[in-house]
């Protein structure tokens, strides 16, 4: 009976209840959402990269080294010797590693030149491995993997011949145009950056670059294709390596000798440590966005508490009806609380549904545009409890409402 005489209490005012209904809905949209984004954010930034071991560069910071060997971000500060990662590579410790040359580029996307041990040992997210969702991977020395973003957003498709810039800029004059790639594979989505990168040998790296000095190509080359392959184009340098290690325990030993290496200044990170510094950066944006949506919550809520102590004049008549049938002050106090608490489940109720369609409907989109993907999934420890923490000041946002009608009852 009391939920009851709630429910019809409310309906008698619709208008102002649905007003309230939604303004409060939308609040409590907003704060899902920039949580379960938040969240979602968090675990694809530290899943862009797993199942790695250390990552092995020239000496810099850590987080720089792992802003241009994973992320394409920025430029190192010197290469290291192929003989350092022959070395390192062939210690009785190692069981896999990866070669990474950076320094060119295709219309604004980095141009990685690697081998295909890139492909049969790089993982993201749940160590889950890259899978082609169309072609192969590369074997002639003038062969290109596009990721899936570079292959969507340029329209590119198998066979189709790609010209690669010298340098990094998205405009750039300095182009290997004598030697186009040829797309022989593309790899599907990741939501990492592997996603808006062009992935080529490193004989490849070293055949468009075979007549360029300091950067300036050197006019008047006659060199034909078949002539560079029977040429030995084994790198003189790379820009870093990935490790995988037969066993973690021996994790901090290798990444102590490879710190302390003498024939150069190298240093190895543990990608997840980098990962967790990096994101420790963004933190004052993270508690921005959450502070932001936390007082659009508290703003409704206010106007939830000026609607319910506004109807309490209206509704005098009512509550003297309430008083005559045997209704106590206190009767009335809970009655108008649990009006506030009734308003507020329904528009947790309607913001919960229109999140997940609204997931639903822009899955594709957060995938394509911007490499996010995101569970519909939207409960979690911290979303169950941003919803009680609503209920509980709902309660107290009702206090002010509930005495006024306390006392218009005595």
């Amino acid at each position: 009976m009391f939920l009851r005489l709630a429910t019809e209490s409310l309906l008698s005012r619709r208008g102002s209840v649905l007003m309230t209904i939604m303004a409060m809905t939308v609040s409590i949209y907003v704060l899902l959402g920039v949580e379960h984004l938040r969240h979602q954010a968090k675990e694809s930034f530290t899943n862009t990269i797993s199942g790695t071991d250390l990552i092995v560069g020239a000496r810099t910071g850590s987080v720089n080294l792992l802003l241009y060997s994973v992320f394409r971000v920025g430029s190192p500060t010197n290469n290291i010797k192929w003989d350092s990662f022959k070395h390192i590579s062939s210690s009785k410790n190692v069981e896999w590693s990866i070669p990474i040359s950076l320094g060119d580029s295709h219309k604004g996307y980095r141009v990685i030149g690697t081998n295909r041990d890139y492909f049969k040992y790089f993982s993201y997210g749940d160590r889950y491995s890259l899978k082609f969702l169309e072609g192969r991977p590369f074997n002639k020395i003038l062969d290109v993997v596009l990721g899936f973003e570079v292959a969507s957003q340029l329209g590119y498709k198998l066979g189709d011949k790609i010209v690669v810039a010298h340098g990094v800029s998205k405009t750039s004059f300095s182009l290997h145009d004598d030697r186009p790639f040829t797309v022989v594979g593309i790899l599907e989505p990741t939501g990492t950056p592997v996603d808006q990168s062009l992935h080529v040998s490193l004989q490849g790296i070293e055949a468009i670059h075979i007549d360029w000095k300091q950067g300036v190509k050197i006019p008047g080359s006659t060199l034909t294709i078949k002539q560079i392959e029977e040429m030995n184009l084994e790198p003189k340098t790379i820009t870093a390596f990935m490790v995988g290690l037969k066993s973690r325990l021996v994790t901090f030993r290798l990444q102590r000798a490879i710190n302390n290496y003498n024939k150069e200044p190298l240093m190895a990170i543990l990608p997840g440590v980098a990962l967790s510094e990096l994101w420790q950066m963004m933190r004052i944006l993270e508690g921005t966005l959450r502070l932001v949506a936390v007082l659009v919550v508290l703003a409704s809520l206010l106007g939830l508490s000026a609607m319910l102590l506004a109807s309490i004049r209206e509704r005098e008549r009512e509550i003297q009806l309430l008083r005559v049938i045997g209704g106590s002050p206190l009767f009335i106090f809970l009655l108008i609380e649990l009006e506030a608490i009734l308003i507020t489940i329904v528009s947790i109720c309607l913001a919960i549904l229109v999140l997940y369609f609204s997931l639903l409907s822009s899955d594709a989109l957060l995938t394509y545009h911007f490499g996010l993907y995101v569970s519909t999934n939207i409960f979690s420890i911290s979303s169950v409890f941003y919803l009680s923490l609503i209920i509980l000041a709902t309660i107290f946002a009702a206090v002010i409402p509930s005495l006024n009608a306390y006392r218009s009852a005595k």
